[in-house]
């Protein structure tokens, strides 16, 4: 089975949305930051077995400190979100819990996986403390420049998409 997949990753600005797909598309990281304007698009394969292959499409949007301005038309036939925020900087993560609240109105049903990316900039310990206490769930907690955890996050996706194409 090969089938094709939508993937929106978004977050505020200077999150590393582009570091993080740069990571896992080409196993490469720059420090030189540039600001993405619009919306990004490139595919990767995931090869799950033999048989079967996920294309993921990942739109890479650009930062935005409020969710509800994202345009609709980049947010049509997605097939799962990557809500991408900076464990350094606490102003990303404000407003997570209404910023999912507010995607899962307009993307209902969609997977959501919660990513804190540059975990090498904080210590891990610390940063667990700060998220437990303002009551953040998250999925994986990665790094773009060192690698960690970002190959699992798009394959456990990966995955998680490929099932449900199999119950339809």
């Amino acid at each position: 089975m090969h089938i094709s997949k939508k993937i929106v990753v978004l977050g505020h600005f200077g999150v590393g949305k582009t570091s993080l797909i740069r990571r896992f598309v080409e196993n490469s990281f720059s420090d030189n930051y540039k600001v993405s304007i619009g919306v990004h698009i490139v595919k990767k394969e995931v090869e799950l077995s033999e048989e079967d292959t996920v294309s993921l499409i990942l739109w890479d949007l650009e930062g935005t400190d409020d969710i509800s301005r994202i345009r609709d038309s980049y947010l049509l036939g997605t097939h799962g979100l990557i809500y991408v925020f900076d464990v350094s900087r606490p102003s990303t993560f404000q407003t997570i819990n209404d910023d999912l609240k507010k995607l899962e109105k307009r993307v209902k049903g969609v997977p959501v996986k919660v990513v804190g990316n540059k975990t090498d900039l904080i210590l891990l310990d610390e940063l667990k403390t700060v998220l437990d206490g303002k009551e953040i769930s998250y999925d994986y907690l990665t790094s773009a420049k060192t690698g960690e955890k970002v190959n699992d996050l798009f394959e456990q996706l990966a995955k998680m998409l490929a099932l449900d194409a199999e119950k339809i």
